[in-house]
């Protein structure tokens, strides 16, 4: 069933940081505004928000759309959900910073889980860029999201790590390409997903991340995909989903540790399957395929 509209109504923060991205894209690109060449001190400035309370119709169909039981988590916000009220202050963090944002690309995630947090309570959310790891080829930005509410503070730590792809020198050697991660063979599937050819559009109203790669084909082609992409965040959710209902006997609470790294395009519609190695965690196709999502988790 697809996602109400009626979600995007309260992406209003997450709408206005992808607002000021592309009005800093067409300052770049129109009246050739370049970004700044000083390298930002760090750790960033702090940016600090107080969020009134997701709705419960929303936490509810988010849960639902990435392969959840709404009930298991007892009146709590999901973990994997953080990016919808962490985008927009995340985006703010890493404001000035002396690459073309336009470019962004989720990379991945790593979240600590001190304590649940209260569905009904407001969030009180900062955001920082904490590290910027530059090679001259791509530049990783770590921005650390924390969530607290009025009665439990941190209760989430959470990176946001996102890539930017860079010029590359012309007077560079063409090399192999880099090895594609992928599942390793003796590693155990668990279960299988599928997502139809609007999930990204869905996870979009849901979370408020309308980047057009994720829902309108032509703009997907032309950043060289086949076809739209699914969020790193929406393969990450359901991951967890499916950890959650398996290794977890459907308590959610238990997971306590996440991190991952997105490694290759979700490419719409798809299916794949959750496959576990220890508290390794790989989505593919096959074991000894390539892997979509890469990561390690902890109770």
């Amino acid at each position: 069933m697809p996602v109400s509209n009626r979600h995007i109504l309260e992406q209003g923060p997450a709408l206005t940081a992808l607002g000021r991205v592309a009005l800093t894209t067409l300052e770049q690109q129109l009246l050739g505004k370049k970004p700044s060449k000083k390298a930002p001190q760090l750790p960033g400035k702090k940016i600090e928000v107080t969020l009134p309370p997701r709705s419960a119709a929303l936490i509810d169909d988010f849960v639902s759309n990435v392969g959840g039981d709404p009930s298991a988590y007892r009146g709590t916000l999901p973990p994997s959900f953080f990016p919808q009220w962490g985008f927009a202050s995340a985006s703010r963090a890493m404001e000035g910073v002396p690459y073309p944002m336009s470019k962004v690309l989720n990379a991945g995630s790593n979240f600590t889980v001190h304590a649940p947090i209260p569905a009904g309570e407001s969030l009180n959310v900062s955001a920082q860029l904490v590290n910027i790891d530059d090679d001259g080829r791509r530049a990783i930005l770590t921005t650390r999201v924390i969530t607290s509410t009025k009665s439990v503070k941190d209760a989430l730590v959470a990176d946001m790590i996102t890539l930017i792809p860079l010029k590359r020198d012309k007077s560079e050697k063409s090399s192999a390409k880099k090895e594609q991660p992928s599942v390793p063979v003796d590693a155990e599937e668990l279960t299988q997903f599928e997502v139809g050819p609007w999930a990204g559009l869905d996870f979009a109203k849901l979370t408020g991340d309308f980047n057009p790669i994720h829902w309108i084909p032509p703009a997907a082609r032309a950043s060289g995909f086949k076809n739209v992409i699914l969020h790193g965040f929406g393969t990450m959710a359901r991951t967890i989903e499916g950890l959650n209902q398996t290794v977890l006997g459907g308590d959610p609470l238990k997971l306590k540790k996440w991190s991952c790294r997105f490694t290759k395009p979700l490419v719409l519609p798809a299916k794949a399957s959750l496959f576990v190695r220890g508290n390794e965690v790989y989505v593919g196709i096959a074991a000894g395929g390539p892997a979509y999502l890469v990561g390690e988790y902890g109770t």
